[in-house]
């Protein structure tokens, strides 16, 4: 399937000059995002991951699929506040300003294999504060799995030694 298709470009969003590449038009055709899900979860045969983490939002809306097909749990980070029990926090740097992503300290054991999820790596900010934090609870980063990434904004780069899987690349 080609996925390209599937995402639509509105132009000048956030701001002038970017052509924003929306991916909840993939989301709503259900054949193309099953076969999204069931893709990636091709390209992870045969690695050993017990959890599955995503940032919110979006990492929600592809990791937790994601996490079903292969039988394995799935945690969320979230934005600071958010959520309930005790939490470690990191401070990031997005494309467009800062933000602060929160995880639970009991959420991972020490040594698990973990496996991070979502939509979109653009510059990586979201996704390294997502790679500190699971870092910090002495977990075993196996990979990295998105829908897309924009590679002319070098979000690879900040996840050095870290495997990437995406199935589409601008």
């Amino acid at each position: 399937m080609d996925f390209k298709e599937k995402i639509r470009v509105i132009e000048d969003f956030p701001e002038p000059g970017v052509r924003f590449k929306d991916i909840t038009t993939l989301l709503k055709d259900g054949k193309a995002f099953r076969t999204a899900i069931d893709e990636i979860a091709r390209q992870l045969e045969g690695k050993e991951i017990d959890l599955i983490v995503g940032p919110e939002a979006r990492g929600f809306v592809v990791g937790t699929p994601l996490a079903y097909a292969l039988g394995i749990g799935f945690i969320p980070v979230r934005k600071t506040g958010k959520l309930p029990g005790n939490v470690v926090e990191t401070n990031y740097s997005l494309e467009y300003g800062k933000d602060k992503l929160a995880i639970h300290t009991d959420a991972i054991e020490p040594g698990q294999k973990v496996l991070i999820v979502d939509d979109l790596l653009a510059t990586g900010g979201t996704i390294n504060a997502t790679l500190n934090l699971v870092r910090q609870l002495q977990a075993d980063v196996v990979g990295a799995a998105f829908v897309m990434e924009l590679t002319y904004l070098n979000g690879r780069e900040k996840m050095q030694g870290v495997d990437v899987i995406s199935l589409l690349k601008y």
